[in-house]
């Protein structure tokens, strides 16, 4: 019997077919997939498998050709609008590998940024912001800038924004790609430890091995299709 109350994740017979000069080209291909909660994976796979396709599709980033894609039993892909948009902002945290830190904004206000639409009050948004940069080694960076901080530290603080919401589930597109080996895998102990302290579910799209092996379930995707689920010991 299936325990549906640890899934937050379920992908019905997804297929995305775009248009390349009038010629179809098949990113996915009838996905199937269920994702739990507190799951820490990787979706890897050769440029062209589709991954960054269904990541963009469980965000909601992208709309399926057909399929379904529920998050904590919402129907998102058929969401428009600001209804989705609101969904996602409460919903789901991004980190990205170019950052996308906001320059005129101090580390405290990159933080807080998300909070501030979803109307969390000032005493609350700067305890939150506190405790997650204690959390990812920053203590201390509050009034600091983008510019004033090194390339992991950037990440960090983007590492910070997209958790401080506490969304149920965080993706990470190739996040450790413009980073040194060092740095990276010290980035992931972070977030694997904010997995394993928050229970948070974090999905990663990537071709960095460091990531794989740092991953407890690697999904591997091959033209369109999942190729193999493995859930690590």
């Amino acid at each position: 019997m299936i325990d549906k109350s640890r899934e937050i994740i379920r992908a019905e017979n997804l297929v995305k077919t775009y248009e390349d000069d009038s010629v179809p080209v098949n990113a996915l291909r009838g996905v199937d997939l269920v994702i739990n909660r507190g799951d820490f994976l990787s979706i890897v796979g050769p440029s062209g498998s589709g991954k960054t396709t269904l990541l963009n599709v469980i965000a909601g980033l992208d709309e399926p050709s057909e399929g379904r894609v529920y998050l904590n039993d919402k129907l998102i892909s058929e969401m428009s609008g600001r209804e989705l948009s609101d969904f996602r902002r409460d919903n789901i945290g991004f980190i990205f590998q170019s950052h996308n830190l906001i320059p005129v904004l101090s580390v405290e206000e990159n933080i807080e940024y998300i909070m501030l639409l979803q109307g969390v009050p000032k005493k609350e948004r700067h305890k939150r912001v506190e405790d997650i940069l204690k959390e990812v080694g920053l203590e201390g960076f509050t009034k600091r800038f983008p510019t004033q901080l090194s390339g992991g530290q950037q990440q960090r603080v983007a590492i910070a924004r997209a958790m401080v919401s506490q969304p149920a589930l965080m993706l990470a597109d190739e996040p450790t790609a413009s980073l040194d080996s060092a740095t990276g895998s010290e980035l992931l102990d972070i977030m694997r430890s904010l997995n394993e302290k928050r229970n948070m579910t974090f999905i990663f799209s990537t071709h960095d091995k460091l990531v794989m092996d740092k991953a407890r379930r690697l999904i591997v995707l091959k033209d369109g299709k999942i190729a193999s689920d493995e859930v690590k010991e």
